[in-house]
């Protein structure tokens, strides 16, 4: 049998029976409430697709293994039955995914494997329901009634969202949408401890939309949540901590006096979100997020001044003379190149990093967001001279690199497979 360790201990080295114990738990149609795969094992060729999540549904009258695999742009779903869902569940578990988070009626299961190809696998007692519905109405991350939405002003006292808040509220729900499974993600993989309470950090919080709703979120989810955002506006400090006392919440919630760059923690923290600060303090937040070594890093960049500004003295590479001809165009482009930099730079000091857009252009025009995940990998030779090649081209100086990277490219770089 599997060694199993319950209550939060911390997991231990599972002997043969780990994945047989994952499988027998996708493959319970009475029990599975959801199956989610995610990360890539060391040595493995890397999966099709970044996750893929698994539940079951009644289809007229049968019921089906519904998987859905994503990929960085969208979902892809099918409905397998009988003899095809042992087929499918077999293939995902020979693929290389690196966690496995299973959650069935009675119990919580993860599964992760270390560097050196072990498996860990850790069990928790845990309850709830199996919804098999397949026409299940779909629920909304962020219930309009919340307390804290109407407090904020978004939702009236009916529980309503107001037209003119619409766009808020669509913003900070479909940001929520993208840490609930990205940090689902770390937990399985081990990069955040269960068992004890989650630090999370909200830098340059501003009114404390995002704060206040991932508080929620991440509380109604069940986690025993530790809440800090940071901000210099003493206006808005003032009006965040009186909606927190009227919530209620000013024993797991604060708010520190502090800019992005000058912020002290007194722990570590777990998650680190930075919701459209404005030009480099986007890169401040990803940089204290990196210092910290804080395992997940959720950012919407605000606007892009600084490369906009040195575009316009930079002689472009031939032929892209006409991408900083005009205006509007060399704005656009700069929004492109300052965040494609800022991914590689992450990816140099130790994160897996995506770019995916997180919201529809028509709520807010800055709708992309860097999710970056710490693994602690060595930059490769090939990543290194890649970005080194971009930014001597282009002539430009991230602020992102000037504090994180060294002056001088390292020599000799470990290459990594």
């Amino acid at each position: 049998m599997q060694s199993q360790v319950r209550s939060g201990d911390p997991a231990q080295p599972a002997e043969t029976g780990a994945l047989e114990a994952i499988r027998a738990a996708l493959l319970d149609q009475t029990e599975l409430v959801r199956g989610l795969a995610s990360g890539r094992r060391r040595g493995l060729e890397p999966p099709s697709y970044l996750r893929v999540e698994l539940r079951y549904v009644d289809l007229k009258g049968q019921r089906h293994l519904q998987i859905t695999e994503f990929d960085e742009r969208q979902a892809h779903t099918r409905n397998v039955a009988g003899p095809d869902a042992e087929k499918a569940v077999d293939e995902l578990l020979d693929l290389g995914y690196g966690s496995w988070h299973v959650e069935t009626t009675s119990e919580t299961l993860r599964l992760r494997y270390t560097k050196k190809g072990k498996e860990l696998l850790h069990r928790h007692d845990d309850s709830r329901e199996q919804e098999t519905s397949h026409d299940r109405v779909k629920q909304r991350v962020l219930d309009p009634a919340a307390p804290f939405l109407i407090e904020l002003g978004i939702s009236d006292h009916l529980g309503r969202v107001k037209p003119s808040r619409q766009a808020k509220y669509k913003q900070i729900e479909e940001f929520c949408k993208l840490l609930a499974p990205a940090l689902d993600e770390a937990i399985a993989a081990g990069r955040i401890a269960a068992g004890r309470p989650l630090q999370v950090v909200d830098l340059g919080c501003g009114n404390a939309y995002l704060t206040l709703a991932a508080y929620h979120l991440l509380t109604v989810a069940g986690h025993d949540v530790r809440m800090t955002g940071i901000d210099h506006n003493p206006a808005a400090r003032k009006r965040n901590t009186r909606v927190v006392e009227a919530l209620d919440w000013q024993e797991h919630l604060r708010f520190v006096d502090a800019t992005i760059e000058a912020a002290e923690l007194d722990v570590q923290p777990d998650v680190v979100l930075a919701l459209h600060a404005c030009d480099t303090a986007t890169d401040d937040a990803l940089a204290r997020a990196v210092g910290w070594e804080a395992p997940l890093v959720l950012a919407a960049p605000c606007c892009h001044h600084d490369i906009q500004k040195q575009l316009k003295s930079v002689t472009p590479p031939a032929p892209y003379a006409l991408m900083t001809r005009y205006g509007i165009v060399r704005e656009r482009f700069a929004d492109v190149l300052t965040d494609s930099l800022r991914a590689a730079v992450l990816r140099q000091v130790g994160y897996r990093v995506e770019v995916v857009q997180f919201v529809d252009s028509q709520h807010t025009p800055r709708n992309l967001l860097l999710r970056a995940a710490r693994t602690g990998a060595k930059p490769t030779a090939d990543l290194q001279a890649e970005y080194e090649a971009l930014v001597t081209e282009w002539q430009v100086k991230p602020r992102l690199a000037q504090l994180l990277l060294p002056a001088e490219p390292a020599a000799g770089a470990e290459v990594v497979s």
